[in-house]
């Protein structure tokens, strides 16, 4: 009897079983996670410590921009360097200012009071009646001005500049002229000019060989002096027109000449008597006349362009 031959039939349940099987397996691995496990990724903040790349790094404390250089020595050490740098650099500018213009002696023209203010402008305007015209000294260095009315000041002549420059706005508002460009030409014009006046005297003292008490800011003090003048000048002018201008500045005028002619004597001429005198002191006399014929053609210079009327 023939046997019919095998054929090779796919059982249907047999992929059906397998599958199974493969779920049974899934279930026994637990439960698929909606999201990804990073709990062991390395943290990204911890990647850069230090500017370097790397994992595991300890983590930068929160604090303020810059604590790291206020922690660190080297920084410190480097500050206290730079502060003996600017310590050394400062004493050495005091030290240069001090060559070329000492600070102390400085003071000692701005040491004034009330009394020492009223009293000098009243020697500027009234010099005729002043008979003592020494100034004091205390060991050799001389007296303060609020304790000496003859000592020079910058006092007098720096309040004076000041008000002169506020007159001159008055004088030239009135006249319809006034910008601030113009009265900072003014200004400028007017120490330009002192600047002139006292390189010339201090040129024609080394040209002429004079070798005097008067210091440069004895200078400028006196040469400063003028400008009280020119403010009662341009007062008269601004009350009384021209007229009243023209007297007070002639008025002023005599008064600054004979204050610097008395002033000055005991710084250029000194204690010179009648029989000693020689050629030295005629040059020195020269230089007194030169000085003191100085002022009031500064006076009028800086001063005509204010009366009323007049154009510049």
């Amino acid at each position: 009897m023939d046997v019919p031959p095998q054929y090779n039939v796919r059982n249907p349940h047999q992929g059906q079983g397998h599958q199974r099987k493969s779920q049974r397996s899934r279930m026994n691995e637990g439960p698929t996670p909606l999201f990804e496990d990073t709990s062991t990724m390395p943290n990204p903040q911890q990647q850069y410590v230090g500017g370097q790349p790397g994992y595991g790094g300890p983590q930068q404390q929160p604090g303020f921009p810059g604590q790291q250089y206020i922690n660190d020595p080297m920084a410190n050490m480097a500050v206290q360097y730079g502060a003996s740098l600017a310590g050394q650099g400062k004493d050495v500018l005091e030290q240069k200012i001090d060559r070329i213009m000492s600070v102390s002696k400085l003071k000692y023209y701005f040491a004034v009071d009330t009394s020492y203010v009223g009293r000098k402008l009243g020697l500027l305007l009234f010099p005729y009646t002043h008979t003592n015209w020494t100034v004091n000294y205390r060991t050799d260095e001389p007296v303060a001005p609020r304790y000496e009315i003859n000592a020079p000041d910058l006092y007098i002549p720096t309040m004076a500049f000041v008000t002169y420059l506020l007159l001159a706005g008055v004088a030239l508002g009135r006249q319809d002229r006034f910008t601030p460009e113009l009265l900072g030409m003014q200004a400028s014009s007017a120490l330009v000019w002192l600047v002139i006046e006292i390189v010339a005297v201090i040129f024609t003292l080394y040209v002429m060989n004079i070798n005097s008490a008067l210091k440069s800011l004895d200078l400028l003090a006196f040469c400063g002096y003028k400008y009280v003048g020119m403010i009662l000048a341009i007062l008269g002018g601004l009350f009384f027109a021209s007229g009243g201008y023209y007297i007070t500045l002639i008025y002023c005028s005599a008064s600054l000449v004979y204050f610097l002619m008395r002033n000055l004597k005991m710084f250029i001429l000194g204690e010179t008597d009648n029989e000693n005198f020689g050629h030295g002191s005629k040059r020195r006399i020269y230089i007194l006349l030169f000085i003191t014929t100085l002022q009031p053609i500064f006076m009028y210079w800086l001063t005509y362009h204010f009366i009323s009327g007049s154009s510049k």
